[in-house]
């Protein structure tokens, strides 16, 4: 019984996935990042809610207890989106709520809504750097901005996972 075969994903893109509410086989629900949240699951029926990007903009009190309708006693909530801090962050508005608050420790996520963080640091590789400094120009000023700084042929991208487990009742909290 792995967490791939009672997960939940929100923001299914469309392609080869199932459409959003239906599942794999052996892979995640797929769960429209509509507002309000729905999970179509039964309570306590998921081991894993994962939200990419465009779900948890921010802590909403409602999100968060649909979530843990569905999840399973010890079952993670994982919520990925940039940290910034990196060359990634240059193409993107630098007052976004990513960079600005959400990472610090007064921030919605880290602030008392009982998630944890961990970043992974990631990189967009490029053949070269005339090919990283064509592709970034296509992004627009920013991307134009960002084509003339560098210097190699790669960015770094730093992708904060936040992270909070459903208590199992009777244990203690942490």
């Amino acid at each position: 019984d792995g967490a791939a075969a009672d997960g939940a994903a929100t923001d299914g893109a469309a392609g080869e996935r199932p459409a959003p509410g239906e599942r794999t086989a052996d892979g995640p629900l797929l769960v429209p990042s509509d507002a309000p949240l729905r999970v179509p699951a039964p309570d306590g029926s998921q081991s894993a809610v994962v939200a990419m990007w465009t779900g948890f903009r921010g802590i909403d009190e409602a999100e968060l207890a649909e979530v843990d309708r569905v999840l399973r006693p010890g079952g993670r909530l994982l919520v990925v989106h940039d940290y910034g801090r990196d060359d990634v962050s240059a193409l993107r508005a630098p007052d976004a709520p990513e960079y600005v608050l959400w990472s610090r420790r007064e921030g919605p996520f880290l602030r008392g809504a009982g998630f944890k963080i961990r970043v992974v640091h990631c990189f967009w590789t490029f053949a070269s750097v005339d090919e990283a400094r064509e592709r970034l120009a296509s992004l627009g000023d920013r991307g134009e901005a960002v084509a003339a700084s560098i210097r190699r042929p790669r960015l770094s991208w730093n992708v904060a996972v936040y992270h909070r487990t459903k208590p199992v009742p009777g244990s203690a909290p942490g």
